[in-house]
């Protein structure tokens, strides 16, 4: 995954502070969604501090970066379907996270997200993390574009 190609959130957030996906945040994961075919990918490195045990990464931190890298893919897939020059503002509406095995710290992990199903506000994403070439967890989540006078409306 090339640095020098920006990320979603670098390209519609550059100022965004969220902590799993705003690239201005110095303290956050700072996930880089990258469009790929039909579906959006991104690599990242845990570190010591990310782990919940030993060699392991934190739930939490699954959760995070699987909710955000899902809601960027559903950002982008709104803003394609609409014409849009710029992302939706997209928040979570729900998600559920399945932690399938544990997730090793060692060397980067990767997620995938595509969208299942959508509608003209909304969009279902299907995502999941992977290490050493195995799926350690899995998402399915619900994001909605929000409207004028929602709290992250202007965000972006």
């Amino acid at each position: 995954m090339s640095k020098s190609m920006l990320s979603l959130q670098e390209k519609y957030s550059p100022k965004g502070e969220c902590f799993g996906c705003g690239p201005a945040n110095s303290k956050g994961l700072r996930i880089r969604s990258l469009v790929e075919g039909d579906g959006v990918m991104a690599l990242w490195k845990p570190e010591k501090h990310h782990e919940a045990f030993p060699g392991i990464l934190n739930g939490g931190i699954i959760g995070a970066l699987l909710d955000c890298h899902s809601n960027w893919t559903a950002a982008w897939h709104l803003m394609m379907k609409s014409g849009l020059e710029m992302a939706p503002c997209t928040v979570t509406s729900e998600y559920s996270i399945k932690l399938l095995r544990p997730t090793p710290t060692s060397d980067f992990v990767e997620l995938r997200a595509r969208i299942i199903e959508s509608k003209d506000d909304r969009a279902v994403v299907e995502a999941k993390l992977m290490a050493g070439g195995k799926v350690t967890a899995t998402c399915t989540g619900t994001f909605v574009a929000v409207k004028p006078g929602h709290p992250a409306f202007h965000r972006w």
